[in-house]
């Protein structure tokens, strides 16, 4: 404890504190690194003190009188809180140590999500239900819109509900090219799982696959600005339109954090790729 007046000011120590020798030795490295600070040990009453005089009052200077401070502290074994405080902080700090060590595997578990989900909504493509689930997404986009041979708002008379099988709107379907549109998208999106998942082996196209994962992402995003089916729509609730998302919209304002990922695993990609052609 320090005590800021001269002929009370002193360091008071307990009986597990460091010798007064190693305590003078850090003031005189102090005062050598940071000028012209002076350490005059003394005895009082019996225990043990030190005054330590100062010149300047820099913050250079209270830097170094913190650090004789903290040493002590800490050799005198945390009087305070004891051994088990001690042993806590160490074992939290062991926590952190081992989570720092999992950036690699949490990298491969990235991109092995990533190959995941798109091999799987890809294969779903190729079913019914999700190709006439994205025909408001792709209607309404002034960039895949030409796709399909009605043009929006024509859909929503021949919609299906998931499970659904209406064959007057599967007929709709149909002649408006929503599955082979579908079928077509099915293909690319499997081909961008299967591409990011070659990293092991040609790290090169994996990059590649990621940095197409990066367009279809930020295409995909911009269905939140062009849909109107992504906002819940004003049907008596009071919570409708921007920023409550529907159904639709919460599915497709995910891909932020695919295009999060995506970016992730290319850089990681090229890095490996430019690391084992140098």
């Amino acid at each position: 404890m320090l005590v800021g007046q001269r002929g009370a000011s002193t360091l008071l120590w307990s009986s597990r504190s460091p010798p007064p020798d190693r305590l003078r030795v850090l003031a005189e490295n102090c005062a050598a690194r940071f000028g012209s600070a002076v350490a005059r040990p003394r005895k009082t009453n019996g225990s043990i003190a030190e005054d330590l005089y100062t010149s300047q009052r820099s913050d250079a200077r209270r830097d170094s009188m913190t650090e004789i401070e903290t040493v002590a502290i800490g050799d005198s074994g945390l009087a305070m809180n004891g051994a088990t405080g001690q042993s806590k902080v160490s074992a939290i700090k062991r926590l952190y140590i081992k989570a720092a060590t999992l950036d690699r595997f949490g990298m491969a578990m990235l991109r092995l999500g990533l190959a995941v989900v798109l091999v799987w909504i890809g294969g779903l493509k190729f079913a019914s239900y999700e190709a006439d689930s994205i025909v408001p997404l792709a209607a309404n986009s002034p960039f895949m819109s030409f796709l399909y041979h009605y043009p929006a708002p024509e859909y929503r008379e021949h919609m299906n509900k998931e499970g659904q099988a209406i064959p007057a709107n599967q007929q709709w379907n149909e002649s408006n090219g929503t599955y082979p549109v579908s079928y077509g998208l099915g293909v690319i999106i499997v081909s961008l799982g299967i591409m990011i998942a070659l990293y092991p082996i040609w790290p090169q196209i994996s990059a590649v696959g990621s940095f197409l994962l990066i367009l279809m992402s930020l295409s995909t995003l911009s269905f939140l600005v062009t849909t109107p089916e992504a906002w819940v729509p004003a049907l008596g609730d009071p919570h409708h339109g921007f920023p409550y998302l529907s159904g639709a919209g919460r599915l497709v304002v995910k891909d932020c954090i695919m295009l999060g990922a995506a970016t992730l695993t290319m850089a990681d990609a090229a890095k490996t790729y430019v690391r084992r052609n140098a």
